[in-house]
């Protein structure tokens, strides 16, 4: 642990984890480059940065500026706000299982987009349905896990009844849409970035903007302290049930707009925060280490998602599904090993 202390200010780090935060940061920026310039009008990393700092030519301004950029800023953005909302997750329930794809809360923020698919509606109020949605089902298991003060396996006992229940409902919606309705709400239920732009970035970068400083800030150090236990916790001063209640809402959040953004991306905020306390090995739910290597993540899977097949474009929902999914078999299989399923 280093401190740094400035005047009446101090601020404590660990060196490794703030090492890989920073690398994971670059990671993110360099296939962002990359990123942003593939496409049927390729540009090199040179003139992509150059573009950026405004000595790009009109045509390169506006493929950049309006048409890749979102893309890839939806993308950093949706990374961060997933994993943080994961970090979260799995520290509430102290279970590293403890994701909102397995907590039923990403198929909630879904079943509020389906009915706007049904029903009508623009797509604002697909968003807000998303948003609407998640909240609900965070709501309910609140109600069901934690009405009497339990947490953790209760709550993933629960999250995953209320998965299962919200994915049949999904399926249901959806054979009762017209055919092109349908056909839209599948691509936005498989997670995709495609035609994402500044409508669908701006905001949820307010929502983090909001969000970030409240859990980072506001809860992280408290969060840190329940890991001793809530009655120690609670000798120390910290309200526990107020700070659950705090960083679930937060948590539900992060990833209803994130769904709303780009649909419901599977695994990383299941996989990103795991990945995180390998690599810092550090103690605590590393949330910041986790929001960047979650922004990288998607950004890498988003660009094996327009390059894997030549002159056509996978959604990026395939690509995090596909390898999210072995990273959770292999997870299981470590969790059962340890004694802890």
């Amino acid at each position: 642990m280093t401190v740094v202390r400035v005047r009446h200010w101090s601020v404590r780090f660990r060196t490794r984890a703030l090492l890989v935060g920073l690398g994971c940061v670059l990671a993110a920026l360099a296939l962002g480059v990359l990123s942003v310039g593939g496409g049927d009008y390729p540009m090199s990393p040179a003139d992509v940065l150059r573009t950026l700092t405004g000595g790009g030519t009109p045509a390169e301004d506006f493929i950049i500026g309006e048409l890749r950029l979102p893309r890839l800023v939806t993308a950093l953005l949706v990374g961060a706000a997933l994993a943080l909302g994961g970090a979260v997750f799995q520290a509430l329930v102290r279970n590293p299982l403890g994701s909102p794809d397995i907590l039923g809360v990403t198929q909630g923020a879904a079943t509020g987009a389906l009915i706007v698919v049904v029903v009508g509606g623009s797509t604002l109020a697909l968003a807000g349905a998303a948003v609407v949605g998640g909240l609900a089902t965070g709501l309910l298991l609140w109600a069901v896990a934690w009405a009497r003060g339990a947490h953790g396996h209760r709550l993933i006992l629960a999250g995953i009844g209320v998965a299962a229940i919200l994915t049949g409902v999904n399926g249901w919606l959806l054979t009762r849409g017209q055919l092109m309705d349908a056909a839209r709400a599948v691509l936005w239920l498989t997670g995709s970035l495609d035609g994402r732009g500044w409508a669908q970035a701006v905001p949820l970068a307010a929502t983090l903007a909001v969000l970030v400083p409240v859990v980072l800030f506001g809860c992280g150090p408290a969060l840190r302290m329940t890991e001793l236990g809530d009655d120690t916790a609670a000798a120390l001063g910290v309200p526990v049930r107020g700070l659950r209640t705090v960083l679930l809402v937060a948590a539900v959040l992060l990833v209803s707009v994130a769904a709303a953004a780009a649909g419901p991306v599977n695994f990383v905020a299941l996989t990103a925060p795991h990945l995180t306390r390998r690599l810092t090995r550090a103690p605590g739910p590393n949330l910041a280490a986790a929001m960047a290597l979650g922004a990288a993540l998607l950004v890498a899977a988003d660009l094996v998602a327009q390059r894997a097949f030549t002159g056509h474009q996978l959604p990026v929902g395939v690509v995090t599904g596909a390898l999210g999914g072995g990273y959770l078999v292999w997870l299981l299989a470590t969790e059962r090993k340890a004694g802890r399923l």
